[in-house]
């Protein structure tokens, strides 16, 4: 709102600089004009007080829509790095099929147990299918060079 009121008042300056010249010159023109410019410069500076500086409803949005972008952007580049991992490491949350796989892995060499490696296996190959299909995949390929 200042800035308005400095410009104001340069309008206004540079209006009565119009009349002074208006008059000197005898253009009665000049000089209406020159007044109504300074009349309009008036007005402005008493409807002033009654303006509002409000940031436009949009622009909150705008903010806000870009601090969740940031912020997925942060999760992604955590996730994609490896460090999100770190993170659930270290407020101890093991996602379950992760748990389970432990649990046989550690069963598995446990001596006084019955779990061997081929149960270990059938387990994961059963809880993950990506597990399963690298797994085909593998043993496809290992029996390739067997088969010639």
């Amino acid at each position: 709102m200042n800035r308005i009121s400095e410009r104001t008042n340069q309008i206004r300056s540079e209006a009565d600089a119009l009349r002074v010249h208006g008059e000197a010159i005898h253009d009665k023109v000049v000089v209406d004009g020159a007044n109504r410019i300074s009349l309009l410069a008036s007005d402005i500076h008493q409807t002033l007080p009654e303006v509002e500086d409000k940031v436009p409803a949009w622009m909150d949005m705008v903010v806000w829509g870009a601090i969740a972008v940031v912020a997925v952007a942060v999760v992604v580049i955590l996730w994609q790095t490896g460090l999100g991992t770190a993170v659930r490491i270290a407020i101890g949350w093991i996602p379950r099929p992760v748990k389970r796989d432990a649990d046989m892995a550690v069963a598995m060499m446990d001596p006084a147990r019955t779990e061997d490696a081929r149960e270990y296996i059938a387990a994961r190959r059963a809880a993950s299918p990506l597990f399963d299909s690298a797994y085909q995949k593998a043993r496809a390929a290992q029996e390739k060079p067997n088969a010639g």
